[in-house]
């Protein structure tokens, strides 16, 4: 009889991280297993006692673990069995790591409020919590770069547990003290939906006054914010699957990898909160609200100028004064953003996007689209996704 690989899988569900490793894990078992999988019983089941997890485990006679970092993972190391362990803020020496790239999501959350055309920016977040300021310190860098201030609101470590009425009652004092049209990035998405239901307790108008993205793209939470929530999307799919490849070695191998896996930042998933153009020149607000509705169309600079009644030179010069860069750059940063969003949030080929995109056939997507990101649709959704 064959004996599949028991594979112990401790990673909370309830998240979109959690559930994104878990995603990648499962098909990698489908493509290349099958492993046999293992999770503690649910809590109306079994008290929380981590003493009762790891008499667990040891009965099991477990094959490999992953696990979401707590303070009992040295208890499971101990176990010397092959090991991964993610959401990490220190990595743990002699085991595989999944780590987040805090550096890369604080910029491209900064890089997206930016590219709306905002002057005035602000992080909301947590000081006791290390992701959160990784990702602050790079959001405020990418702003202070582009020649902009940035406010920022890190909540402090509480003395006492916290306190929920007590932390809205700050927040919302520092979100009615910021000038106004403010892009804001919450440290993810629990925070941005924080955020934004003091913004309306304060009546401040949600994208027109503040402009909030979170990260995580945990889809439930930005859904069931009113408005929705932008958020960034990891390749955690990816991560999982990377993760899964990995514990296969160590399993044929016996022995234990030492490793780091890198959860990456993908896109912006672009939702009501930041459906927003913070420029005073009415021309070319609408000039960029015409870019966008039509994105999936071979537009020209002359369709825009022609579309807001200005000459091609006389709209460029505004376009560059108002937001810093050409119709053309505009043009081709949309058209670009939604073939990503069609790469990495459909199943669609790239024959189908090209055609969705108002291309005859394919060739001219790829080659538009590898001269602007250095890589082809396929090699690009093929990284973001395994």
């Amino acid at each position: 009889m064959h004996v599949f690989p028991k594979i112990v899988l401790l990673v909370e569900t309830s998240r979109e991280f959690g559930r994104g490793i878990l995603d990648g894990i499962a098909k990698y078992s489908r493509i290349n297993g099958p492993w046999s999988f293992f999770r503690y019983p649910p809590y109306y089941l079994q008290p929380d006692d981590w003493k009762r997890v790891l008499s667990w485990l040891r009965g099991l006679r477990a094959d490999g673990v992953v696990m979401r970092a707590n303070q009992h993972v040295r208890d499971v190391v101990k176990l010397e069995l092959p090991m991964i362990v993610l959401d990490v803020n220190e990595e743990i020496p002699g085991i595989a790591n999944i780590v987040t790239n805090e550096t890369a999501i604080g910029r491209m959350a900064a890089n997206h409020l930016i590219e709306l055309g905002f002057k005035r920016f602000g992080f909301c977040g947590f000081e006791d919590v290390l992701w959160s300021r990784k990702r602050c310190k790079s959001f405020c860098r990418t702003v202070r770069s582009s020649g902009y201030d940035c406010h920022m609101f890190q909540q402090p470590k509480p003395r006492t547990p916290r306190s929920g009425e007590k932390e809205q009652r700050s927040i919302r004092r520092w979100l009615e003290s910021l000038p106004k049209p403010v892009g804001l990035m919450a440290c993810n998405d629990d925070c941005a939906q924080h955020v934004l239901e003091t913004c309306k307790l304060s009546e401040l108008k949600v994208p027109e006054q503040i402009a909030i993205t979170g990260a995580d793209n945990d889809r439930l939470v930005c859904e069931l914010a009113d408005p929705p929530l932008s958020s960034i999307a990891l390749n955690t799919q990816k991560a999982g699957y990377e993760a899964a490849r990995l514990m296969a070695k160590m399993l044929a191998n016996k022995k234990i990898i030492a490793s780091r896996i890198t959860v990456h930042p993908t896109h912006v998933v672009k939702r009501r909160s930041t459906d927003v153009f913070a420029v005073n020149d009415n021309v070319v607000a609408s000039a960029i609200n015409y870019i966008n509705q039509h994105a999936n169309r071979v537009v020209s600079v002359e369709d825009v100028a022609a579309a807001v009644g200005l000459s091609r030179r006389m709209l460029h010069n505004r376009f560059k004064q108002a937001i810093g860069r050409s119709i053309h750059d505009e043009i081709t940063r949309v058209r670009i953003q939604q073939v990503i969003r069609m790469l990495v949030e459909t199943n669609m080929t790239v024959t189908e996007i090209a055609l969705a995109m108002g291309y005859s056939g394919p060739e001219k997507l790829i080659r538009y689209f590898q001269r602007e990101t250095g890589a082809t649709p396929l090699a690009y959704r093929k990284n973001i996704k395994n």
